[in-house]
């Protein structure tokens, strides 16, 4: 039976239990505990069955984006930056949905630490360029997301357990970790990267907000991070991008 209709029996069955007697016993809570479950499960796998409706971005157009940057401007990296959003904003298809100010806040999270400047944040999409100046290392996070590293400058080194050799990811191509996986990574010089994830996005955010409370304790720059990502988040939705 569809998961709907079942959803709609069960509070149906409740509604009238509850109208016959004036009062919910543990039973017909249970009932309607679980057709909420189903409803919520239903619209969960739903949403993920469309997901892919709601991207503005692939990878792919991305990563010639950053080849096209690179080929043009080496190890210029603001030039690179510049050259990748300047192309962005001259896409209808995207322009309206990226953020007019570049605002670079400081980025703590798996006990790592560079910048970053948001160029486009929405409910299942996040578009930043990441990296520092001087190098850094720590924890993936395990995300509910697939997470597309395009290298502009540097390399970005990675683990995983097991493994007697890392991964080496040099400028120009792509680390992508994929939903639900983790790794230990290191940047060891200077190095900054185009990140694009795809997927349910929100979720990251305690991943991105845990070492302020553990660690930092850096609460202008939480309030800067939560300030900027949601005035896009927000300002996305209004416009129907979820």
């Amino acid at each position: 039976m569809d998961t709907t209709l079942l959803s709609g029996i069960v509070l149906l069955l409740s509604a009238a239990l509850i109208s016959r007697t004036g009062r919910t016993t543990t039973q017909q809570w249970l009932l309607i505990f679980a057709a909420c479950l189903s409803a919520s499960i239903l619209g969960i796998t739903q949403l993920n069955s469309r997901l892919e409706s709601f991207y503005i971005f692939t990878p792919e157009q991305l990563h010639d984006l950053s080849l096209k940057a690179i080929a043009q401007h080496g190890n210029d990296t603001s030039g690179v930056v510049t050259s990748i959003v300047n192309d962005l904003r001259a896409d209808p298809k995207v322009a309206s949905s990226l953020s007019v100010d570049e605002e670079w806040v400081f980025n703590n999270a798996g006990g790592a630490m560079g910048a970053m400047y948001v160029i486009h944040a929405s409910i299942t999409e996040y578009l930043i360029v990441f990296g520092t100046a001087i190098g850094t290392e720590g924890h993936t996070g395990r995300h509910t997301a697939d997470d597309y590293f395009h290298i502009l400058h540097g390399t970005q080194y990675a683990y995983t357990p097991g493994s007697f050799e890392p991964e080496v990811y040099p400028q120009g191509s792509v680390h992508h970790l994929r939903r639900g996986e983790v790794k230990q990574y290191s940047m060891r010089e200077s190095c900054f990267a185009l990140e694009y994830a795809r997927g349910w996005i929100p979720p990251m955010l305690f991943f991105g907000y845990a070492d302020t409370f553990s660690s930092t304790l850096d609460f202008p720059t939480l309030w800067a991070t939560t300030r900027i990502t949601g005035k896009e988040m927000i300002g996305n939705l209004m416009q129907g991008k979820v």
